[in-house]
């Protein structure tokens, strides 16, 4: 990363930029072995909880139950993603001028662990049209804190972890995670919600997702050693901020990397909507769900490890390209196969997902300065969300009207463009500036 040649410490004195990034890195690697073991478990935590909300199964279906409309699963979608289309923005620019990112990290990743909390006592209170309204409202506040969480966490990550250990650690971390949260989603479906445990086993699921998020945040805010930030952006007006993003997409591999990501996430807008289509032809009921949830996060799961030792070893953008081919793959199989088949086109598709998610956060943060990577963070995360907030509604919509080959046809293009663009417009940026 390119870094300007001397840093002015809090006495007013300049000393030379090594100085800043010597002590930093001796910091770094003192507390390397506890912030490291912090770093996995609290991962482990939140791992298991939030893909018990987000996997393409349980929401989908949740909605599906409440409405039986698949123009309402896209709505319901798009609110859970327009939420974090905003907030990564306003979050980056909290963060990039904070000495010590911890305190505001768990501060929206409290808000966001409540509204799950919401969604579980909404479940279980009301009905109807109202319970409809919060759940929509409580997808709109979790998309959003989840958007400010994702920045704040990525840049406290890249304060307290080497570069060439960040893979390995979220492959373990998400490889643990994803484990238990394949094993409670196959129970989820066949236990909690097909024989209605607690009365509600959506509310059920909801609820054991909240308490496992909020023991990977307490863990967090207790064992986390955060050193200052080596480099701080001087505090500026939002505007003034965003009218600097011109800056950040001079960089070359960076704007193309914005393209290739923002056509990935056009494909990612068909992952809820592949049950439901799976469900036209099986039949959608709690087994299914179990058993597909499990395949596509299993497979999401073991994968953690190849994709996260890849990275460290020669770089994130394979890991990215590999995710791609991946989920192309998946893609081809879910539409052309049966039986077996449709297990494991989502095995291939939780291995696309799994890669695709960790390069994306990992990957970006090699592009340029250090103090920049909240910013830019925050453009990956509202080009992902923006597409991913008005994806699902027109695809909810075209579903109901034209059936699902218009969806089918726009993800496998939109992954064949992403895949182009990486491999002749996105380099490696390991090393290479």
């Amino acid at each position: 990363m390119n870094e300007p040649p001397a840093t002015t410490g809090d006495d007013g004195v300049a000393r030379p930029d090594g100085d800043v990034w010597g002590r930093h890195n001796a910091f770094m690697e003192a507390n390397l072995r506890r912030n490291y073991a912090t770093n996995l478990t609290h991962g482990v935590f939140g791992m298991t909880g939030f893909r018990l909300i987000y996997a393409p199964t349980i929401i989908p279906a949740y909605l599906y139950l409440l409405t039986g409309s698949a123009a309402a699963v896209g709505l319901g979608t798009a609110l859970l993603q327009l939420g974090g289309t905003v907030s990564p923005i306003l979050s980056g620019a909290q963060v990039e001028s904070r000495k010590r990112i911890l305190p505001y990290a768990v501060t929206v990743g409290s808000l966001m662990r409540v509204m799950v909390l919401a969604l579980a006592i909404a479940a279980w209170t009301l009905e109807g049209t109202a319970l409809l309204a919060v759940t929509l409202a409580a997808f709109l506040l979790l998309g959003f804190f989840s958007g400010a969480q994702r920045v704040a966490f990525q840049m406290l990550m890249a304060k307290l972890i080497p570069i060439d250990r960040r893979g390995r650690l979220q492959g373990i971390r998400n490889m643990a995670g994803g484990l238990i949260a394949a094993g409670l989603a196959w129970v989820a479906g066949h236990y909690f919600i097909a024989q209605e445990w607690l009365g509600n086993g959506y509310a059920t699921t909801f609820l054991l997702a909240f308490l496992l998020t909020s023991v990977g945040l307490v863990v967090l805010r207790l064992g986390i050693r955060e050193p200052d930030a080596p480099r701080l952006r001087p505090v500026l007006p939002l505007r003034d901020r965003m009218g600097q993003f011109g800056e950040l997409l001079q960089h070359r591999d960076f704007r193309a990397f914005l393209f290739a990501h923002g056509l990935a996430a056009v494909a990612r807008v068909g992952l809820p909507f592949w049950t439901l289509f799976i469900g036209d032809r099986l039949g959608l009921d709690g087994a299914l769900i179990g058993s597909l949830s499990l395949a596509f996060l299993a497979a999401d799961t073991m994968s953690n490890l190849v994709w996260g030792s890849l990275g460290d070893r020669i770089g994130f953008r394979a890991v990215y390209l590999g995710s791609l081919l991946c989920s192309l793959a998946g893609l081809a199989l879910l539409v052309l196969g049966d039986g077996w088949l449709v297990y494991a086109s989502f095995v291939a598709l939780g291995f696309g997902f799994s890669g695709w998610m960790m390069a994306a956060v990992t990957l970006v943060l090699e592009f340029g300065a250090h103090e920049d990577i909240p910013m830019r963070l925050a453009l990956t995360t509202t080009v992902e969300g923006g597409v991913s907030s008005v994806g699902p509604i027109l695809v909810g919509l075209s579903i109901a009207a034209l059936g699902y080959a218009p969806l089918i046809v726009a993800a496998f293009a939109a992954l064949i463009g992403s895949l182009a663009l990486m491999l002749w417009r996105v380099r490696e940026p390991r090393g290479s500036a």
